[in-house]
């Protein structure tokens, strides 16, 4: 059960997956209001569908979705299954606003009227137990995945360097993600001049959008640096794939990071990753073996780590093959026979 989207079919079979596009009818002020007009109408699909379809399992992700999923488990009387992908009061850093505290709410909600409770790393599931109080035993840990065959490909490192305004002989530092305060975008912007002092053939692509742009992109004119900084925007999978396969080091300074695929994705790609000691991050990547962790929040400590990745060939090689032997280890088919036996748990509780 998901949301309708422009030019997709309300309904359709995916691999046996029978997926429904639920059409929300009433206009909306604001985001808060629209997750609870939006959950109304799933209620109103699940309810007509379990006329004819004989459900065994609710799972719900986020609080998004969670008030449908909690009211779905009680007129179905059936068990809930919840996966918590983040919190609030990790992507917020701290509860700030009536929003924030409602959003807080429906989290512990959801987690706690859930038979088993998923995340994705042993650093989210001790921040559910610390905050939320929810006993460790109800918990499962089932990492995130990546389809390592998707970067087994041939990329022109020259041709895509081109096509970003680059030179040959210039080094690509790249960072993808979503341009909001928990992804720390600011920090690698902060440690460009330290970088390049280092590296004079250093350049720099963010990859991504969110609502921080515009304070970025102002901050990077401060640096002096402007002209090595390129804000691409969104870019396609496949794109993405020929420039992490480009870049001479991916950097993820998050602030928050319950996981950070976006490492595996570097690893599978073979660039040297380097990422701030947070989270779920400091489990996917070994320091020193699979790639390199700074200081979250510091620009010296995070350009400390650059500049090793681009001065040092040996140093770089070892940690793109150690990464390529671990990211073996995160493949779906080992996701999806957990999140079975995570079913099969809460069906027996």
């Amino acid at each position: 059960m998901t949301l309708e989207f422009p030019g997709a079919p309300a309904f359709e079979d995916v691999d046996g997956a029978k997926v429904h596009r639920v059409r929300i009818e009433l206009g909306n002020p604001d985001f808060v209001t629209w997750t609870f007009i939006f959950n109304h109408f799933i209620e109103k699909k699940v309810a007509a569908l379990s006329r004819v379809v004989g459900f065994d399992l609710i799972h719900v992700h986020d609080w998004l979705t969670a008030p449908a999923g909690l009211a779905c488990k009680h007129f179905l009387n059936k068990h809930l299954v919840a996966t918590v992908h983040s919190t609030e009061v990790g992507r917020a850093q701290g509860l700030h606003s009536p929003n924030s505290y409602l959003i807080d709410g429906l989290e512990w909600w959801m987690t706690y009227e859930g038979e088993r409770v998923i995340v994705c790393s042993h650093s989210m599931k001790s921040e559910l137990v610390d905050h939320f109080r929810i006993p460790p035993e109800k918990i499962t840990v089932i990492p995130n995945a990546v389809d390592s065959s998707q970067y087994e490909t041939v990329v022109d490192r020259e041709a895509v360097k081109r096509r970003y305004g680059m030179e040959a002989h210039d080094k690509i530092v790249l960072l993808v993600g979503r341009l909001v305060p928990q992804k720390g975008v600011e920090h690698l912007v902060n440690a460009v001049p330290s970088i390049v002092q280092n590296n004079s053939d250093a350049k720099f692509i963010i990859a991504g959008d969110g609502w921080s742009r515009n304070h970025l992109e102002n901050l990077v004119r401060t640096t002096r640096h402007g002209d090595r900084v390129r804000f691409v925007g969104f870019v396609s999978d496949s794109e993405l794939v020929e420039l992490m396969a480009a870049a001479d080091v991916l950097v993820i300074p998050s602030i928050y990071e319950p996981f950070g695929i976006v490492a595996l994705e570097g690893m599978a790609a073979g660039v040297p990753v380097v990422a701030a000691n947070v989270g779920g991050l400091t489990e996917v990547v070994d320091d020193g073996k699979t790639g390199l962790l700074f200081n979250a929040r510091d620009p010296q400590s995070l350009s400390w780590t650059v500049n090793k990745v681009l001065s040092d060939p040996a140093c770089s090689d070892w940690l793109i093959r150690n990464a390529k032997k671990k990211v073996q280890a995160y493949s779906w088919s080992a996701t999806a026979r957990r999140t079975v036996e995570t079913y099969e748990l809460a069906l027996g509780g």
